[in-house]
């Protein structure tokens, strides 16, 4: 998958910001259909991680979520559908994201030797995959914004940033998937 020019990446988001709540609802509703499983994931488990520190960013999290769809789908076209993709899929993306994000995580008990592969594989990945860097740096950005507007949000920081990219990052691995087939 490609990374998202500049342009793109702004054109997409001014149409996010756009789209009335009628708007809204279809496009959720569509991605709740076409995505059943990675619709729960981003909207039902990842923000309840979020809600366990801080309530209000999982609020951001789920809005900004939605401007990831939007985005993809703006540039990208429309959803895959998991009956095409198949069902494991996500499982297995979000497996494997999951370990190389714990091994980069150097608080974590590991092993150099082991922490070193997925290390490895991480950045490999990103360097061939194009992560969308542009996007991941706007979504930070905005989480930060949100977060220093009150003190008692700052502690689920690190959460939703890298919840937020590893959304990101599944919906590359999704639209990749998608054109594999």
């Amino acid at each position: 998958m490609r990374d998202l020019t500049t342009r793109e990446l702004y054109q997409a988001l001014e149409y996010a910001k756009s789209v009335d709540e009628t708007g809204g609802r279809k496009i959720l509703q569509r991605f709740q259909l076409e995505q059943p499983a990675f619709a729960q994931t981003i909207f039902g488990v990842f923000p309840q991680v979020i809600a366990e520190q801080n309530p209000d960013m999982a609020d951001l999290f789920m809005d900004l979520c939605f401007d990831v769809i939007c985005v993809f789908e703006k540039t990208f076209g429309p959803l895959p559908s998991q009956n095409t993709m198949g069902f494991g899929w996500l499982e297995k993306s979000a497996a494997l994201l999951v370990t190389e994000l714990q091994a980069l995580m150097t608080g974590r008990p590991m092993a150099q030797k082991i922490r070193d592969k997925p290390q490895d594989r991480f950045t490999e990945r990103l360097i061939d995959s194009n992560s969308q860097t542009g996007l991941v740096g706007f979504m930070n950005t905005a989480i930060d914004d949100f977060a220093s507007e009150n003190p008692v949000r700052v502690k689920a920081t690190r959460i939703t940033q890298t919840l937020i990219f590893t959304v990101i990052q599944l919906f590359g691995v999704m639209y990749d998937q998608a054109t594999a087939h």
